[in-house]
């Protein structure tokens, strides 16, 4: 469906505009959805970030800027999101022993073992929203939006 349609718009959009409202109604679209499958996990879309990207630490601890500098949203507040996490035991935090300014993360088991459940959720969720592109479709798109956001 076009955008103006999803939109109920009569205004004629310049192509840039199209390419933008079509990002960001997606974006929408696949976060709504998103959302849907961690609701009932009592966590948000950064927490499950942050919960991934020290999943992909492999056992190592990561500090505050290694989990900003991976966020896909780089606004979060990384503090905030560690402190809702390590109430519900989903993280440790420790003072780093070689450096006490530096304040080091490591998911725990029942971090894990919740990524572990949202594994195949989170992968038929992506699966539904490829499902109408081909493998060559895919890999073109990605490309484009990588061309797309190089400014």
């Amino acid at each position: 469906m076009k955008i103006e349609d999803v939109l109920k718009s009569t205004v004629d959009y310049t192509k840039s505009t199209r390419v933008v409202l079509n990002l960001m109604y997606t974006q929408n679209v696949i976060t709504d959805s998103f959302n849907e499958i961690i609701k009932p996990y009592d966590i948000s879309g950064e927490q499950y970030n942050v919960l991934r990207i020290l999943r992909g630490q492999k056992g190592h601890p990561a500090n505050m800027c290694i989990i900003q500098e991976r966020m896909l949203a780089r606004t979060s507040n990384t503090t905030r999101l560690v402190d809702k996490l390590l109430l519900k035991d989903l993280v440790t935090r420790n003072v780093c022993p070689e450096n006490r300014r530096k304040i080091e993360v490591l998911i725990t088991q029942k971090g894990l073992d919740l990524l572990t459940e949202l594994d195949p959720k989170v992968k038929e969720h992506e699966e539904i929203f490829s499902k109408n592109l081909n493998e060559e479709e895919l890999i073109q798109l990605n490309t484009l939006l990588e061309k797309y956001r190089t400014k």
